[in-house]
């Protein structure tokens, strides 16, 4: 799940190497924080919002598949 953020987050901002993402495991819950250089912070975002929820939605597909959920916190 952290490497399918990545890969997409890598993909969408224009300094790839500022990408930072930490993955917190809990029994049921998964929580990854993504954090992005602060000019590529509306990138990942999106209008209204719709590329984080994109990625929300996708990420909620492969947790379900693996039996967990998973939620999505994009940091400043």
């Amino acid at each position: 799940m952290k490497d399918l953020i990545s890969c997409i987050a890598k993909r969408l901002v224009d300094n790839p190497d500022k990408v930072e993402i930490k993955q917190i495991d809990g029994e049921k819950t998964t929580v990854i924080e993504l954090r992005v250089d602060h000019s590529d912070l509306g990138k990942v975002i999106g209008k209204q919002g719709k590329t984080a929820r994109a990625m929300r939605t996708l990420l909620n597909a492969v947790s379900t598949k693996m039996g967990k959920k998973a939620v999505l916190e994009i940091l400043e």
